[in-house]
């Protein structure tokens, strides 16, 4: 089952839209989310060279469902805050990547948090896209909802092709959702540009029969890119609304001072449009995607791509621009 990748809004939130005026509340509040139970070993072993001024933060959406004892890692992305370029930067790494998952063998990527939580997926990440993570952030589920309910809705356009999918999700999305304010049942009557509830937006996010898992990180992308602007939007009064709204749902290494003083380092950035890009890219060059041994269906990638995406963090160079390749 595919989740919007809900864990960007936590930066959205609380990184870039916390604005020194709600120091205070907000520094008390980012005390909840710190996890220090958590093993965090994989991000003190510092085995590739970075850059100094670029800061990269794994983001994880886990896919567990109500009565779920372990879950695998849905979503996750690299957010890369960085100084030196003044650019913001989110590689979705794909679920069905190929990898060698230290004690497992080869195996999805998706799998690895499942058998080590976070200190694993860390570990796995590293190991085979050669990159060094700073510090992560673990966003469950049913956070999604709720946050759009906060801010009001989400703009997306919604295509003609994709109406009978999110229409189809929509009677599972509307259960799950707890807000007692939810009102009956609404679908998507038509295509086009329009403000989609809590509900909505998550049916939007999880289409995939109709076309590619590709497509369905585009669709997560517009979301995440609809919310950003909502909470740029968002009057300073209804900062601690949401914030209560979003803390519990959420887990980080990161104590306040670091959140914070990130979100400074975003703020300065001035814009924040973000860069994205998918890796491994499925484009039958790069990468091959198919059925493999028992792994079912999966993307592999070569060694020799890594330079795309290092490329992408460090130098901020997007693919299509690369010259190298």
């Amino acid at each position: 089952m595919s989740k919007l990748k809900k864990l960007v809004i936590f930066l959205a939130i609380l990184v870039i839209a916390l604005p020194a005026s709600a120091f205070g509340y907000v520094y008390y509040k980012l005390n909840s989310i710190h996890d220090s139970s958590i093993n965090t070993e994989a991000l003190s072993d510092i085995k590739y060279e970075g850059k100094n001024g670029v800061t990269n933060i794994l983001l994880v959406g886990t896919d567990g469902r109500p009565g779920e004892e372990s879950s695998r890692s849905d979503s996750m992305m690299i957010l890369t805050v960085d100084d030196v370029n003044k650019s913001l930067k989110l590689t979705s790494l794909a679920r069905d990547s190929y990898v060698d998952i230290p004690g497992h063998g080869y195996q999805k990527l998706t799998h690895a948090y499942a058998y080590g939580q976070a200190n694993l997926l860390i570990e796995t990440i590293e190991d085979n896209f050669e990159i060094d993570i700073h510090n992560y952030v673990v966003v469950d589920f049913y956070s999604f909802m709720d946050i759009v309910d906060s801010l009001g809705g989400v703009t997306v356009t919604v295509q003609e092709s994709e109406l009978e999918e999110v229409n189809k999700f929509i009677p599972e999305t509307y259960k799950w959702d707890d807000n007692p304010e939810k009102g009956d049942i609404q679908y998507i009557e038509s295509a086009g540009k329009q403000k989609l509830n809590g509900y909505q937006a998550l049916s939007f996010s999880r289409i995939r029969k109709n076309d590619s898992a590709m497509e369905r990180d585009r669709r997560q992308r517009e979301v995440i890119q609809g919310l950003l602007s909502s909470v740029k939007s968002l009057p300073i009064s209804k900062y601690p609304g949401l914030i209560d709204t979003v803390l519990p749902y959420v887990k980080t290494n990161m104590k306040p001072s670091q959140i914070l003083g990130l979100g400074s380092t975003v703020l300065s950035l001035g814009n924040i449009n973000i860069k994205q890009i998918e890796f491994p890219i499925d484009d039958d060059i790069h990468s091959k995607g198919g059925k493999y041994g028992d792994a079912g269906w999966v993307l592999r990638f070569e060694k020799d791509t890594l330079p795309l995406l290092h490329d992408f963090i460090y130098n901020d160079i997007l693919p299509k621009d690369n010259d190298k390749f």
